[in-house]
């Protein structure tokens, strides 16, 4: 008990510290939940009464399409199970939802199933006790077969599953105004270089090159890792987490620079840390057509469809491009195949119930719907199915990837992850060097290293 505590106690004051995780969220609530009756009914569980036939159910989905698809799977879980129980669903915006969920955690009152971004702190939320494996009830599904392979690495934790990924394949890359970019005669770029001349281009007619809120962090945190990882490949960021390496390598260096000389230059937007993300501000800057691109995860296609199919006919989309002279492929993608994990925390009838609505999620009659609302299913054969234009590059894109690198600030341990994400947004207000930056990520991963030891 002792230990698990202070694993709380770790987890709590880290979240409470940087509550951003990598993801969509809005402001609208779920037609089909109620957070206030959701909250006191997960007390309630708590504290010993659960003899409640409710499964309360905590996620991000408060804005279009995200709340459309889990209220259709929730919708379909209530309507046709016989189990007896039914479902509530309590959505919670992006940049304060993680938060949200480690300090009901650090109380004692964690839902039964919560949506997550799996990595490091879906981990510390199963040492934590608040995960439970779900190998039998996900060897016996039928889901076991319809997932991507990848998918299920991500949710299998120990050599155990833990968890259902449900949403989306989301991939780091730049949207594009297809009419700007046809008006100044540019085209999609092969290289940084390329992409610097498009930015110069933009800049130059009176237009912001990149929409980018990064009052959010993780946000900008998305420049870095793409530009990493292409000076770089993953090699070393692999050998920095394992101990083997340092979160000062070059291609770690270079990235800051290179984002500190796109700042001097002008291709942000000012105030751009103080810009929020879930207030859509980043997205307006698109629609107002005062920016010209956006670099984010592929959940945009989504965003953008379900705000104005008009504005979404100007939209295309491009993988981060390589950079001359690296070694590194550039094939190498950033992102999640899965982008929200269903995690559990119930045990016998309860956790069946619980995972069957995780099943509905994966429906043959939900994944058409996503699709439709512009996402791309975790699911095999998912390509087969998408026309949309722009997802079906993102598809294709993934599927040669011969690898893909989680979020940083969702593989890191959660303290690495705050030092990541403070010490980026510090680099992008021109307040600290990329250098100091990455020595404070780097004392950080040696701090972990050695309470790990221990």
């Amino acid at each position: 008990m002792k230990k698990r505590m202070v694993k709380l106690v770790a987890l709590s004051m880290t979240s409470l510290m940087a509550a951003s995780l990598t993801a969509c969220g809005g402001d609208s609530k779920n037609a089909s939940s109620s957070e206030t009756s959701g909250e006191d009914k997960s007390a309630k569980k708590e504290s010993g009464d659960d003899e409640s036939k409710e499964i309360v159910y905590w996620n991000i989905g408060t804005e279009s399409p995200d709340k459309d698809v889990i209220a259709k799977a929730v919708d379909k879980f209530n309507s046709e199970t016989e189990s007896g129980y039914t479902v509530t669903v309590v959505p919670t915006q992006n940049d304060t939802y993680k938060e949200k969920l480690v300090v009901a955690m650090s109380s004692g009152e964690c839902p039964d199933m919560y949506s997550n971004w799996s990595g490091g702190p879906m981990y510390e939320y199963i040492d934590s006790g608040f995960g439970q494996p779900i190998d039998d009830l996900f060897n016996a599904s039928e889901i076991k077969d319809k997932l991507m392979d990848a998918a299920v690495a991500q949710a299998t934790y120990n050599d155990h599953v833990y968890a259902v990924p449900y949403q989306n394949v989301s991939l780091a890359g730049v949207f594009y105004n297809k009419e700007m970019f046809e008006k100044y005669g540019l085209s999609e770029p092969k290289t940084l270089a390329d992409l610097e001349n498009i930015c110069k281009t933009l800049k130059d007619n009176g237009i912001t090159p990149f929409a980018l809120a990064n009052g959010s962090k993780w946000t900008g945190s998305m420049y870095f890792m793409s530009l990493a990882a292409r000076y770089g490949g993953l090699e070393p960021f692999q050998k920095a987490v394992a101990g083997e390496g340092k979160f000062t390598d070059d291609c770690f260096i270079k990235a800051g620079e290179k984002i500190q000389e796109w700042v001097n230059a002008g291709y942000f937007p000012e105030g751009v840390n103080s810009l929020s993300e879930d207030d859509g501000q980043a997205k307006q800057l698109m629609y107002q057509e005062s920016a010209g691109m956006l670099l984010c995860g592929s959940w945009y296609t989504g965003t953008f469809s379900s705000d104005s199919e008009e504005f979404y006919q100007k939209i295309d989309w491009f993988p981060f491009p390589a950079i001359e002279g690296s070694d590194a492929d550039a094939s190498i993608q950033i992102g999640t195949v899965g982008d929200q994990f269903i995690t559990f925390n119930c045990e016998g009838d309860k956790l069946a119930a619980a995972f069957e609505c995780a099943e509905a999620h994966l429906s043959d009659e939900v994944i058409d719907f996503e699709i439709e609302k512009g996402k791309i299913p975790p699911v095999k054969g998912i390509e087969e199915k998408i026309t949309d234009p722009v997802a079906k590059k993102i598809v294709e894109t993934a599927n040669s990837a011969p690898e893909i690198q989680l979020w940083y600030d969702q593989y890191l341990p959660p303290a690495v992850a705050t030092a990541h994400l403070d010490g980026l947004q510090e680099v992008f207000g021109l307040t600290m060097t990329p250098q100091e930056a990455q020595d404070s990520m780097q004392a950080a991963m040696d701090d972990y290293l050695s309470t790990k030891a221990e």
